[in-house]
């Protein structure tokens, strides 16, 4: 629904990565999440009075509540296209993930109210009417939040929006409610038993758990979480086809919100090679990084050497070295930074897992002395690394 009324309401609609199309998709989605909520509130609301079901009214202020949460996206999605300013140098993008922890934080606080009221007829239950015109008002109603769904989660895939799937998300939650408040509805129709009360609960927590879930997927970005190996394989891959790139490495992905991603990155290069010619290739490397990635890119470049005997040697010596410790462990950017007759200084650095049984400490102890026993000329300068996603 929503990916069809952009091609009316968006410009450029298919260019997903612009940030004015993404936020075109987000005030639409919540101009529409206002509109069809505040509908679904209403006919709800008189389908509950007419009936006199608790689930009924929960569901009812379930969509007022989503209705809040549509207001909210569409501010979060306003704002976050504001451009940058003195005091917010990388732009506002992250509001959009604060304007998805709202929405979610919305969902947790209307399934504690709904189980409360739900708990509350247990111990107090009362006769529940149904009919016709109760029933159809239901099916409409998880009608448009399917519709909903679909919309949102198709507009949350084509513009990376955790925001938007969040939406959606609150949107298939309220189809499943829905169908439980009707279910119940029927069920105390038919066999006269009420069971509203104890439906009730059941749609509460289902709401609670759908707004932790949604809550878990906004706080990550907040928070700062690292690029999928599926972008990390991607980004070596293009840096790589370039003639003269021996390696990559320390890959790191800063995200200021989706439209505002800044990545660096170390190359390895020939130390031979003339330095004006590799700070060309390093300049269009970035330049092609930042159009497909509409990113800020910059490139540290670490000469590496590609004939130097003693080099080699000492790179075979901390290979052995890691090998025997933990065969997980591997380094990159050695040099061999001054070497004389006294001293032989090495510097490299090493990549460990995350949630290491072993410390940072305890691998440089272990590297330095046993490079100690190999030559006693021997220092390190050892940076440890964590290892890219």
């Amino acid at each position: 629904m929503i990916c069809f009324l952009a091609r009316f309401f968006i410009k450029d609609y298919e260019q997903y990565k612009m940030p004015g199309v993404r936020q075109g998709y987000g005030l639409l989605s919540g101009i529409l999440g206002i509109i069809l909520n505040i509908f679904l509130f209403a006919t709800k609301f008189i389908a509950g009075i007419i009936s006199g079901s608790i689930s009924i009214f929960g569901d009812a202020f379930n969509n007022l509540s989503d209705a809040a949460s549509s207001i909210v996206t569409f501010i979060g999605f306003k704002l976050a296209g504001e451009e940058a300013d003195e005091q917010h140098p990388f732009g506002h993008g992250r509001l959009e993930y604060v304007a998805g922890l709202i929405v979610s934080l919305f969902i947790i606080l209307t399934g504690c109210e709904v189980a409360r009221t739900s708990v509350n007829k247990i111990i107090n239950p009362e006769p529940v009417e149904f009919n016709a015109t109760i029933a159809v008002i239901l099916v409409v109603s998880i009608l448009v939040k399917l519709l909903m769904f679909q919309g949102n989660l198709q507009a949350a895939d084509k513009i990376d929006s955790k925001t938007l799937k969040s939406v959606a998300m609150d949107s298939i939650s309220d189809v499943f409610t829905t169908s439980v408040v009707l279910a119940s509805s029927i069920f105390a129709y038919k066999t006269g038993i009420i069971v509203d009360g104890y439906f009730g609960v059941f749609v509460g927590f289902f709401i609670i758990k759908t707004g932790y879930e949604s809550a878990k997927d906004t706080i990550n970005p907040l928070l700062g979480e690292p690029p999928s190996k599926e972008f990390v394989e991607d980004v070596k891959n293009i840096v790589m086809s370039h003639d003269g790139i021996l390696g990559v490495h320390d890959l790191l992905v800063h995200n200021y919100g989706p439209s505002r991603i800044i990545m660096s990155l170390h190359v390895e290069v020939p130390d031979n090679q003339n330095i004006v010619t590799v700070h060309d290739l390093i300049d269009d490397i970035e330049n092609e990084l930042r159009q497909k990635y509409h990113c800020t890119a910059v490139i540290h470049m670490d000469p590496v050497s590609l004939h130097d005997e003693e080099t080699e040697m000492e790179k075979a010596f901390v290979k052995s070295l890691l090998n025997g410790l933990d065969p997980k462990l591997k380094f990159h950017d050695l040099r061999l930074v001054h070497s004389n007759e006294e001293e032989r200084r090495l510097s490299f650095d090493v990549i460990t897992p995350y949630k290491y049984d072993l410390s940072d400490d305890d691998i440089k102890n272990y590297l330095i002395e046993h490079m100690r026993n190999i030559d006693p000329r021997v220092t390190c300068d050892i940076t440890i690394d964590k290892e890219d996603a």
